[in-house]
């Protein structure tokens, strides 16, 4: 392991870092940077995937973080580096500035073995620890095997993903063995669940809620997103065995995603249209009711995700029935 990227070398260099923060403030403003850290948020991304720098940078004012960046970079030769920076704002009608601490180390994937034992050195004592897995062309789950022990919480997106099979399975494997894990095509559709849940707060759609035979669940793309899959373990959590269900393709380009979701019983039809960032309520094919979700973004997301730290029991209970949905390889 290079020296350079040592733990100890860069603590000390992050304890340079406040004694230059100190000396840059005004004489008479000797309180004016507060150093804030709720927990310890390792970002794994690659050259591949756009810059999370707004994203990340926004996220700590909601939970100020010692942010470890971990950037793998192409090439086949050994690479290993790191610097030590500060994330800095000022609260609207303040003077004090708040400043978080954030490393970036970038390495190759010749180098990406040495990664975890610099970041167990890192970590902030007594504190949770995030980790965010941004997969891009050389980054993946495979690449975010090491740093599950250390996780409290480990957050994915199986948007976009094509083996679901095998995302499936590390997901339900890691939460077997005690782990956190959030998928963020999960916590999108968490407004649809509710847009579908509150179907039912009428007492005359709760009496034909055991009326439906079928759930139609339509999806554009090349391949079932996970999502649909995620709806489906839902549903049949929430209604047990009866209803059949039926996927339909819709064909498209681009990223897969989820379209509608339709309870159907035998002379009614309660449907919700995803896809387009729209909810609309069919009853026996007359539109009872329209509401609009903007896109969440990946800020929004994590924000949510990072407020609650510990297990989802409905998340744990869906994975546990998701293989029924999940195409076989």
């Amino acid at each position: 392991m290079a020296a350079a990227v040592s733990p100890s070398r860069i603590l000390k260099d992050l304890d340079q870092l406040w004694v230059d923060l100190g000396r840059n403030q005004q004489a008479d403003a000797p309180a004016a940077v507060l150093r804030a850290c709720a927990m310890t948020l390792l970002v794994l991304t690659d050259d591949s995937s756009e810059d999370p720098g707004e994203t990340l940078a926004l996220l700590m004012r909601d939970h100020p973080s010692r942010l470890i960046l971990i950037r793998i970079a192409g090439g086949d030769s050994a690479r290993l580096g790191a610097r030590v920076l500060a994330q800095c704002w000022m609260p609207f009608g303040r003077r004090q500035q708040i400043c978080c601490e954030q490393i970036e180390i970038t390495a190759s994937r010749a180098s990406l073995a040495d990664v975890p034992s610099v970041i167990r050195g890192l970590t902030v004592p007594d504190l949770p620890v995030a980790v965010w897995v941004r997969a891009g062309r050389f980054c993946g789950l495979a690449d975010a095997v090491a740093l599950l022990p250390m996780a409290d919480k480990m957050v994915i997106d199986s948007a976009g993903v094509a083996d679901l099979a095998a995302q499936a399975a590390f997901i339900y494997g890691a939460l077997r063995e005690g782990h956190s894990v959030a998928d963020l095509a999960w916590t999108r559709l968490t407004r649809w669940r509710e847009a579908v849940a509150q179907l039912f707060d009428d007492p005359a759609n709760l009496e034909r809620l055991a009326a439906i035979v079928k759930i139609r669940i339509a999806w554009e793309g090349e391949r079932l997103p996970m999502s649909a899959a995620y709806v489906a373990a839902w549903l049949r959590k929430s209604l047990g065995p009866l209803p059949r269900f039926d996927f339909q393709p819709l064909g498209g380009a681009g990223r897969s995603r989820l379209h509608t979701i339709a309870l159907v019983g035998e002379d009614f039809e309660y449907s919700i249209a995803v896809g387009q960032d729209r909810s609309v309520e069919l009853q026996s094919g007359v539109r009872a009711s329209h509401s609009v979700f903007p896109r969440l973004t990946e800020y929004e997301l994590l924000r949510e995700e990072l407020s609650v730290m510990g297990p989802d029991p409905v998340y744990q209970a869906v994975m546990s029935l998701l293989s029924e949905f999940i195409p076989k390889s």
